[in-house]
C-alpha cells in the first residue's frame, strides 16, 4: 500500500509539474509572438537541444563549448529579453492584485464614491462623434498597473469622465488634443501623454503613431487603449499588445465594460 502510495503521489507530482510547465511555456510564448524575440528564443531552444545531444553522445568538447554558452548567455538573455521579462512580471502582478480587488469587491461596504466605474458609454458616445469628425483620440484605461509613471510624461489631471470633456480634450484646436489620455475610476488622471511606441509588430500602413503607442502601452502594461484614428475615422481597441475586433460599438462598449471589471 505504501509503495502504491508512493507511486501515486509521484504521478500526482508529474502531472502538475507538466501542467506548470505548459502554462509557463504559453505565457512566453504569448510575451515574444509577433515580435523579434520569438526568433531568438527559437534559436536558443535549438541550441539547448543540441547541448543535450552532444552530452548524450559524450562528446566533451561541444558539450563544454554549449554548456559555457549556455552558462554566459543567462546575462544576455536578461539583457536581450528586459522587455518581455518586465512584462511577464507584470502580467504575474497584475493576476495577484486583480484576484484581490475582484474578491475585494463582493464586499460593498469597501466601496467608496472614488471607486466608482469609469462611464464607458460617454466615452463610446464621444469616440463615434470624434470618428464621424476623424478627430484623432488616443485614450488609455488604467487597470491593476499603476501609470503614474506616464502621467507623469504629460499635464496631471483629476476630471470627472463625461462625453464633453472626452470631445474637448481631443478637440483640434485645444492645447491639450495631442498626445494620450490616462482614465481611471472615471476620472482623466492626465492629458498630453508620451506613451511608449511599439516599432517590432507589422501593423498595417494606414495606421500611425497613436496605433503603435497603443501596443505599446497595452504591451508594457495591463492598460487597455482606444484609438480613433484621424486619416479614416476608425475607432480601435486594444488590450495586451493586440488589436481586438468587435462588430460594432455597442459590443465594443460591452467589452471593456467586462474588461475593466
Amino acid at each position: 500500500m505504501d509503495i502504491f502510495k508512493n507511486i501515486l503521489d509521484l504521478s500526482t507530482i508529474d502531472v502538475i509539474d507538466v501542467i506548470l510547465v505548459a502554462l509557463l511555456l504559453y505565457y512566453v510564448y504569448k510575451l515574444v509572438k509577433g515580435t523579434v524575440a520569438i526568433n531568438i528564443f527559437i534559436g536558443i531552444i535549438i541550441i539547448y537541444l543540441v547541448w543535450k545531444l552532444t552530452e548524450f553522445l559524450n562528446m566533451e568538447l561541444l558539450t563544454g563549448i554549449f554548456g559555457g554558452f549556455m552558462k554566459v548567455g543567462i546575462i544576455a538573455l536578461i539583457v536581450v529579453f528586459q522587455p518581455e521579462i518586465r512584462k511577464f512580471l507584470l502580467m504575474v502582478g497584475s493576476t495577484n492584485v486583480g484576484g484581490r480587488r475582484k474578491f475585494l469587491k463582493q464586499f460593498k461596504f469597501l466601496k467608496t464614491e472614488t471607486s466608482d466605474g469609469t462611464n464607458v458609454d460617454a466615452i463610446i458616445s464621444a469616440c463615434n462623434k470624434m470618428s464621424m469628425s476623424k478627430t484623432g483620440a488616443l485614450i488609455v484605461f488604467e487597470r491593476n498597473n499603476n501609470l503614474d509613471f506616464l502621467s507623469s510624461s504629460g499635464d496631471e489631471m483629476n476630471i470627472k469622465v463625461t462625453q464633453p470633456i472626452i470631445e474637448s480634450i481631443f478637440f483640434k484646436n485645444s492645447p491639450l488634443h495631442d498626445g494620450a489620455i490616462i482614465v481611471n475610476n472615471n476620472i482623466v488622471k492626465a492629458t498630453r501623454v508620451i506613451l511608449p511606441v511599439n516599432n517590432e509588430k507589422n501593423i498595417p500602413q494606414r495606421f500611425g503613431l497613436r496605433h503603435r503607442a497603443a501596443i505599446g502601452v497595452t504591451e508594457k502594461t495591463d492598460a487597455l487603449a482606444l484609438v480613433v484614428s484621424e486619416e479614416t475615422g476608425h475607432i480601435s481597441y486594444f488590450k495586451d499588445g493586440e488589436f481586438v475586433v468587435f462588430e460594432d460599438t455597442n459590443q465594443l462598449n460591452l467589452m471593456i465594460k467586462k474588461d475593466l471589471t
